[in-house]
């Protein structure tokens, strides 16, 4: 920045600008134009989550020198496939490019024209309680480094969006009680991936218990993603600076796990020859995950409890108890209720670590979150590899679509990065997934389950027979979606030969 001082003033200048505007649209209005000028872009873009917070909306756009109108008609009511603006709002990160390339970046976003844009920056808005609400994006078509603008512009739309809160009027009716804003985050804005109404319900229970101390307990079937979604409500979390330790309560015998856990003092047992500080000490202030909770031995099932009751720990050898501040947070893909039944789990334990349960969605119930992933670690395995980003064809795409994932995300993952190493083109294929398909059952001894599932199947072969092999539209006759259609198709082992036959 050449002139910090002119620049400051200005900036002051524009704050008590925008303090003085009386309606939404003008103070949205002046805070565009202020950040075009600020940064001398030729464009200024702002970007707000809707009322849901799972879509984010142009509201105002400066260009040309001029306040651009607004044409519902023309404009797209949902950036939610544009990728930079989606890497800056998840990551809550500034983003900076001074050599935008429209043949590796999406820019969708940016009005055409006869000459490319050079420059872009985005920058994330928060709101009075530190959450993001929404983008400005800054664009020149010339090569300029736009990082330096990105704090003084963030403070000036945090102030905006503090301005639109105060003139949006009170529409409660006399008497009537404070009415709560039901806040439902996009997945994506506590690092996860998908847009499917079981991950939103997931993003929105995370989003209650972030910043208390209550214990978490994550459930759900392997592969469902339950350390990532820990490390989400860490890092997402006023703990977020402290420490982020995991523990797999499986990993070690009883008499190891319990040292890992408390520590030990000098002289405990044989081979203890100095101090060893355990997890929950190293974890103070931050949080500690416990994976595999249900097996955990009975007998530390016990001291656990009085870490959760007490909040402190004894180390082995010591006499003496201190005071710990660790987060807990249980995963498990058992069912503890079960394991209370046999005995093989302590009941009071249970309702002590489930005050605040999260059940985290299987894949196959998660709709189209399956494709986003397997973009994601498509281009996570690419960069990793230092390899070109591969295209997608449709039949690989399907091809996904029609499995059941029995081991959900871990298994997707595991799969696209094979296909990425067996890929020798540009393009990834069906034949670069090798997906486990359930072997049809035999005629004898058929149980409920399987008779029906034969009854599917053939109910679904004589509608694909009579549209000729048309998915899509034996799909409207059945009253399915296609790619439930695909889905059922493929956990009936139901292939194109069948149809034809």
């Amino acid at each position: 920045m050449p002139q910090p001082l002119r620049f400051a003033q200005a900036l002051l200048a524009q704050f008590t600008q925008l303090s003085r505007a009386d309606d939404g649209a003008t103070l949205l209005g002046d805070f565009v134009r202020a950040s075009a000028e600020l940064s001398a872009c030729e464009l200024s873009q702002l970007y707000l989550l809707d009322a849901t917070h799972t879509r984010l909306v142009l509201n105002a756009e400066y260009w040309q020198g001029l306040l651009q109108p607004r044409a519902a008609t023309s404009l797209p009511a949902d950036y939610d496939g544009e990728q930079l603006l989606q890497y800056a709002l998840c990551q809550n990160k500034v983003l900076s490019l001074c050599e935008l390339n429209a043949s590796l970046h999406e820019t969708g976003f940016l009005p055409p024209g006869a000459k490319p844009w050079k420059s872009l920056l985005c920058v994330p808005l928060l709101d009075q309680h530190k959450a993001v609400r929404g983008l400005l994006v800054c664009a020149s078509r010339d090569h300029r480094e736009l990082a330096g603008f990105a704090d003084s512009l963030g403070q000036l739309g945090s102030f905006a969006l503090g301005q639109m809160r105060l003139l949006q009027p009170s529409r409660r009716s006399p008497g009537a009680s404070p009415s709560s804003v039901d806040v439902v985050p996009v997945a994506s804005g506590f690092g996860l991936i998908g847009k499917s109404p079981a991950m939103r319900q997931t993003c929105k229970l995370i989003s209650k218990v972030l910043n208390n101390p209550y214990t978490v307990l994550l459930m759900g079937e392997t592969g469902t993603g339950k350390e990532v979604v820990a490390r989400a409500i860490h890092d997402s979390g006023s703990r977020s600076s402290k420490a982020f330790i995991v523990q797999n309560c499986a990993a070690f015998p009883e008499s190891l796990l319990e040292s890992e856990l408390f520590g030990y003092r000098k002289g405990a047992f044989t081979g203890a020859d100095r101090d060893r500080v355990g997890l929950f000490d190293a974890a103070d202030g931050g949080t500690l995950l416990l994976d595999e909770i249900g097996d955990m031995p009975l007998s530390l099932q016990a001291k656990l409890l009085r870490v959760l009751q007490e909040g402190e720990i004894r180390p082995l050898g010591s006499n003496d108890t201190h005071k710990i501040d660790v987060r807990i947070i249980a995963a498990t893909h058992c069912d503890l209720i079960a394991r209370v039944a046999d005995g093989r789990f302590r009941e009071d334990l249970y309702y002590r670590l489930a005050q605040f349960p999260i059940e985290l969605p299987a894949l196959r119930d998660r709709g189209g979150d399956a494709l986003d992933l397997a973009r994601h670690f498509a281009r996570q395995a690419c960069t990793f590899l230092k390899l070109d980003q591969l295209d997608w064809s449709d039949a690989a795409l399907d091809h996904l679509c029609g499995y059941a994932f029995p081991g959900n995300v871990r298994e997707l993952k595991g799969l696209v990065e094979r296909a990425i190493l067996l890929c020798e083109g540009d393009e990834l294929l069906p034949e670069h997934f090798a997906l486990r398909r359930a072997p049809e059952p035999a005629d004898g001894g058929l149980n409920l389950r399987a008779r029906l599932g034969q009854i599917e199947r053939g109910l679904l072969l004589d509608c694909l027979r009579k549209t000729d092999g048309n998915q899509t539209i034996a799909a409207r006759q059945l009253g399915l979606p296609r790619r439930t259609l695909l889905y059922r198709m493929a956990r009936l082992n139901i292939r194109a030969c069948d149809v034809g036959s």
